[in-house]
């Protein structure tokens, strides 16, 4: 990204309902804003500064106007939102409509169209607002189910952007989801964006399902196809886990500091020095499981398996959504509850639960975490719980315990040394908890040293790069050559050149690579699905009878032709070397350019070995046998081991059984740190990063050093936009079959593509002068 563009619009934006900073009115009128902590801010900061990026967001407050200005290296770009907007789009629509329900009902929705129609009506103006902002072809990342509508939105005002949505919280089961009116809006807005990312592969696979249940587009794992329609090409839309983590890092050196460290001394102390400290942290919302944590606790000291005068409870409640009338009434319970606790149990001087109805800076947490013997986390439904991982991250001393919901996001990364709970099954949480603080110090640093490997390996900025480095890696739109049906011409394109979709074109492209005055041709070639038909058995993947003969006539083109022919491979180079039996001197590019090679006139080939470091060995099996587990998950689905890779197929899946273990495959890859190269019917995770783009551009240099090189490169599938991508000038990128593409020229299937290539080389005869090498 190179940053503002000339006419003052931005390369990224992100669009959030809050921007990342705090207001404070003058009583003259003026206004000062100051930055707000958080973890998003935390997370994006770094990559909007290097971006000198655009973050689009509402104040905070009703009715307060303010034109567009610069903080902390980013453009924030004020929203304004009425007071009955507020109430309506905020309140009532997102807080006490789309929040409920997408926390499993633990509270019941409430369905208002005047809502709704607020909703749609806010949505449009951040849209607005983030189109104005977008240079040509940018990236706009939107967040968080408040802002669900404005993909859609944005793509029908600007569909040259690269659009990304994240949802922090989690996406719920169809059968929950139908029951929202505008059920099918909410899908279609988010389809707007290229890639959707949630926090569990469990929240992406709901989303596919409900894609599935209630639209008519096509999904294929976690793709989800949008048909062409007359003014808008077919393209593809990924959903993905993208769990997201903290500034681990800064975190930890917080709680390092002595300041901390002497003050969380002074909160034992002024606790009265009890034995066992147990400490909850949440906003002040029903999806976080406060009352059931409050219970279990209350019973344990009823039962007299906690000892009450050297046990303390401290909750902090952060204030959250007054407004709503379900968290007055929670406040309310979780008050009395409290309060009936410390008048049965409290003693002077001592109380069983110290209640705080505050939020507090991170230097009061840090302390908090490092006074605390044991972390409750015992939400109902909760997308992440990023407190989980600030308590892991401020234990350098490597003690502690977490005692952690299994219907956390943070469950699924903290599962080997958190001790996890289910929050509705009361007698097993007093269990838990009771194990928590009778934990020996052995123990706790044994599951400390876990659950600190993966916090700080994870942190905050990996996700945010993860994310825009896979939507990044999609597929670019060229809205001019993506392969429709050709029209006819109209009576003023009679003198025009051929349409890029068209025969003709391909034609013109073939002849004017064939010649070229002194440059080389490399004719790389994708095999599965190019040159050999797709099918279940990979082993039974061959070549049709056509593109056999004109593979074997690339091959023999006399030194003269200057053409050298490559085969381009997803498939490990052994494997692709038996099955397309290449002539001699084609080069060989395996498991997507980490192998490479070259066949000899005897038909063996010389390859360049693969070495992998220890880290990578290790990753590697990590990789095969976490795609293992997902493999059982799914009839059929199996998975192979490259030299530096592990992949999961899933072709011989029955049709829509395959969601979740190619949901667990992409989480496996955001855990171990690997991209997840997804093909047809395939998951990939390398540990050697590498693409068939890359492979391209390591070949042109290599066959002939002392010319230009062009390419001419085919292929069928989504892993082959990376090499169509990094095609320039002169070059020809031939999509074989259908599907939305980057490739200027496409061709049915793989005789199609075989006529094109005899055509080639009918051309490069000519140029060369050789009548014995034409077509037969």
């Amino acid at each position: 990204m190179n940053g503002k563009e000339q006419d003052g619009r931005y390369d990224l934006v992100v669009v959030a309902n809050r921007l990342p900073v705090d207001f404070s009115l003058h009583p003259g009128g003026g206004v000062d804003w100051q930055r707000s902590p958080g973890g998003l801010v935390t997370a994006l900061e770094p990559v909007m500064q290097a971006a000198d990026g655009a973050w689009v967001g509402w104040s905070g407050a009703p009715d307060l106007a303010a034109d567009p200005f610069d903080a902390d290296g980013m453009r924030l770009v004020p929203v304004t939102l009425s007071a009955s907007e507020i109430e309506r789009y905020y309140e009532g629509f997102s807080n006490d409509t789309l929040w409920p329900l997408y926390h499993d009902v633990v509270a019941t929705p409430t369905y208002h169209r005047q809502w709704w129609d607020a909703y749609r009506r806010v949505n449009q103006r951040f849209a607005d607002a983030a189109a104005a902002q977008a240079a040509p072809g940018a990236v706009v990342w939107v967040h968080d189910y408040q802002l669900q509508l404005v993909p859609r939105l944005l793509r029908e005002q600007r569909p040259d952007l690269r659009i990304g949505f994240f949802d922090h919280i989690p996406f719920p089961p169809v059968e929950l989801f139908q029951q929202l009116p505008w059920r099918r809006q909410i899908v279609e807005g988010l389809l707007g964006a290229d890639l959707v990312g949630f926090q569990r592969g469990g929240d992406a696979s709901n989303f596919v399902r409900a894609v599935r249940r209630l639209t008519d587009h096509t999904t294929r794992g976690p793709i989800v196809t949008i048909d062409a329609d007359r003014s808008r090409p077919a393209r593809h839309v990924r959903a993905g886990a993208f769990p997201i983590s903290i500034d681990s890092t800064r975190f930890d050196a917080l709680a390092r500091t002595p300041e901390v460290q002497a003050r969380a001394k002074e909160i034992r102390t002024e606790l009265g020095d009890p034995d066992v400290v147990m400490l909850g942290v949440d906003r002040l919302d029903y999806t976080k499981g406060i009352r059931h944590r409050i219970k279990a606790y209350g019973e344990l000291l009823d039962d007299g398996r906690v000892d009450a005068a050297r046990t303390t409870l401290v909750q902090v409640a952060s204030p959250s959504r007054e407004n709503v009338g379900a968290y007055q009434e929670l406040r309310e319970h979780v008050e009395v509850l409290v309060g009936r606790i410390n008048g049965e149990f409290g003693e002077l001087g001592h109380s069983a639960i110290h209640y705080l109805h505050h939020s507090y800076p991170p230097e009061e947490m840090a302390a908090l975490y490092l006074a605390a013997d044991v972390m409750l986390v015992t939400s109902l439904r909760d997308g992440m719980n990023l407190v989980a991982k600030e308590y892991v991250a401020a234990r350098s001393d490597e003690q502690g315990v977490l005692v952690l919901s299994e219907f956390t996001g943070a469950a699924d990364e903290l599962p080997s040394g958190a001790l996890l709970v289910n929050p509705h099954d009361i007698e097993g949480m007093k269990d838990a908890i009771v194990q928590a603080a009778r934990m020996t110090e052995r123990e706790q640093r044994r599951r400390m040293r876990r659950l600190r490997r993966k916090v700080m390996a994870d942190d905050v900025a990996k996700w945010s790069q993860g994310f825009l480095g896979v939507l990044h890696a999609m597929p670019r739109r060229h809205l001019a050559t993506v392969a429709a049906p050709a029209s006819a011409p109209g009576p003023d394109d009679a003198g025009d050149a051929p349409t890029a979709t068209s025969p003709e074109a391909l034609g013109h492209a073939l002849g004017a690579l064939a010649a070229a005055d002194d440059a080389a041709v490399l004719v790389g070639l994708d095999f599965d699905g190019t040159l050999a038909p797709l099918v279940d058995d990979p082993i039974a993947s061959v070549m049709t009878p056509d593109a056999r003969a004109v593979v074997e006539r690339l091959g023999a083109l006399p030194q003269a032709a200057r053409v050298h022919l490559a085969l381009v491979s997803g498939r490990d180079l052994a494997d692709l070397a038996e099955r397309a039996n290449p002539p001699a001197g084609t080069y060989l590019v395996g498991s997507h350019g980490a192998e490479t090679g070259r066949v000899l006139p005897d038909g063996s080939v010389a390859a360049v070995p693969v070495v992998l470091s220890d880290e990578q060995l290790r990753t590697l099996e990590a990789a095969v046998g976490g795609l293992e587990e997902a493999a059982a998950e799914a009839p059929g689905a199996w998975v192979q081991r490259k030299p530096s890779a592990a992949v999961l197929h899933t072709r011989q899946c029955p049709p829509g059984t395959a969601d979740a273990a190619v949901a667990r495959a992409d989480a496996l890859a955001h855990r171990l740190g690997l991209p997840a190269m997804h093909g047809k019917d395939v998951v990939e995770l390398a540990v050697v990063p590498t693409d068939k783009g890359a492979a391209l551009a390591r070949l042109r240099t290599a066959v002939d050093p002392s010319r230009h090189v062009h390419v001419l490169y085919a292929g069928d599938d989504t892993t082959d936009e990376h090499a169509f991508a990094s095609l320039g000038s002169g070059d020809v990128a031939i999509k074989v079959g259908a599907g939305e593409t980057v490739a200027p020229h496409r061709v049915a299937d793989a005789d199609a593509l075989a006529a094109a290539l005899a055509r080639l080389a009918d051309d490069v005869t000519r140029r060369v002068g050789d009548p014995s090498l034409g077509a037969s």
